[in-house]
């Protein structure tokens, strides 16, 4: 059923809505199913065009927004007076929510636990590749010449210990992967209750304990003034023979200088780095030469063709939204600030 057509059969008059958004390197996820979905939901034209010819951005209701999108600050609320709710096809608000926005109640939707999907897809592949000291093997044979594994024990995906570095929404994914395998998984968050961790079938411990027992410690913490430069030297510096660090969160919450120490000194240990501070690292970085270092350019997210899922979850809302349904990801304020 239309439901455009179906709320106006009943005098609906579909709220005004404007398109806050930049096209990003990443992909865009306002694709052309979701732009006819919210044409049917919407008065609405994504032409940002518009901002310019004399629309009265005083009737707009609802920002639909992503990557780029603006800072609703009070120069935004003196153009865009009425603004009620914003869908955000993308992760954190914290670049574009302020107190402005909070205080004058504005709603606020993200497409943070779409987005969480690909992360903890990446996450798991690695560690899985991790439990067979696959990356640190593959450089062997290319330094070796040859397809003999060198002389190493390697973990496996059988009695081996993950760490994990939170338990947000990405951490909780990424722990009900791991379900999957004959692993022990263990974590540190101080900001979840153990029955909760139990449910995952998480142990919770302390951040010591995680990097000296797990064979594989994945980050998934958010850069809060709380957390930056949070895991130090002297914790690389306990971790097993052998084992993996990967980080999928961001770069400041590692003191990135005295993890190089640690990853120059123990060889061992591998470190897999799909972000860092600053990101991208300066060019004469030493991470771009230790051989026990892996980097990528901050693909665990959404990108290109996996960006769309986060709009038509966006379009889903606006549907639940409009029928005063229970919003799957609306987020308050106190949310917000913790999300990565």
């Amino acid at each position: 059923m239309n439901l455009s057509r179906s709320l106006s059969s009943t005098g609906f008059t579909q709220p005004k809505a404007v398109l806050l958004t930049a096209q990003s390197s990443l992909g865009n996820a306002y694709g052309e199913e979701t732009l006819r979905s919210l044409r049917e939901l919407l008065d609405f034209n994504p032409d940002s065009q518009l901002l310019s010819t004399g629309t009265d951005l005083s009737e707009i209701e609802i920002v639909l927004s992503g990557w780029g999108a603006p800072k609703l600050d009070a120069a935004f609320f003196n153009q865009f007076s009425r603004v009620r709710i914003v869908f955000h096809a993308a992760g954190s608000v914290r670049q574009m929510m302020t107190d402005e926005a909070w205080e004058r109640g504005v709603r606020v939707v993200t497409a943070a636990k779409v987005n969480a999907t690909p992360v903890a897809e990446f996450t798991f592949a690695q560690i899985i590749l991790s439990l067979k000291n696959a990356f640190s093997q593959s450089g062997d044979c290319r330094r070796t010449r040859t397809l003999v594994r060198q002389i190493r024990e390697m973990p496996g995906a059988h009695g081996s210990t993950i760490g994990l570095l939170s338990l947000g929404e990405i951490g909780r994914q990424v722990a009900r992967r791991l379900a999957q395998l004959d692993v022990r998984v263990i974590a540190y968050d101080p900001f979840i209750r153990a029955e909760r961790a139990a449910e995952l079938g998480v142990t919770l411990c302390s951040l010591e304990e995680v990097f000296a027992r797990a064979d594989v410690v994945s980050c998934h913490t958010p850069l809060l003034p709380a957390t930056e430069r949070m895991v130090r030297g002297r914790h690389f510096s306990s971790m097993k023979p052998g084992a993996t660090f990967i980080n999928t969160a961001r770069g400041g919450v590692i003191a990135e200088d005295e993890m190089i120490a640690v990853l120059k000194a123990r060889p061992d240990l591998f470190a897999l780095l799909d972000v860092t501070f600053p990101d991208p690292p300066a060019s004469e970085s030493p991470l771009f030469d230790l051989p026990n270092v892996l980097l990528t350019p901050h693909i665990a997210g959404s990108i290109d063709r996996e960006c769309l899922r986060m709009g038509r979850f966006i379009a889903e809302e606006v549907r639940r939204y409009l029928r005063n349904e229970t919003l799957h990801g609306e987020i308050t304020r106190a949310q917000a600030v913790l999300l990565a």
